[in-house]
């Protein structure tokens, strides 16, 4: 799971900004609680849950990117983004629907 991976990444931007880290958190937190909360709902609820998802994963890259911009961790890896590409082109397909 991709939170176990930033877990760490977490932590030291913890050490330089606490604040952005317990957002880091948040979001990352909110993306798999609102996918297991939409998949119960049905039409404009389970969209919605699954909207908040998707602007919770783009939140949580902008967290990232924005602490590397900082300087407090390197830039997100290669592979990193990738994952969250397919996450947010994930959720945007089933949002729409």
């Amino acid at each position: 799971m991709l939170i176990k991976e930033l877990a760490p990444i977490a932590e030291a931007i913890g050490r330089h900004d606490a604040d952005l880290a317990r957002q880091l958190r948040r979001a990352m937190s909110s993306v798999p609680l609102n996918v297991s909360e939409g998949a119960a709902q049905r039409g404009a609820r389970r969209n919605s849950h699954y909207s908040i998802a998707l602007g919770s994963a783009r939140e949580a890259l902008s967290a990232l990117r924005t602490a590397a911009a900082w300087g407090y961790v390197p830039e997100p890896s290669a592979d990193i983004i990738d994952r969250f590409d397919k996450v947010t082109a994930t959720l945007y397909v089933i949002a729409q629907r």
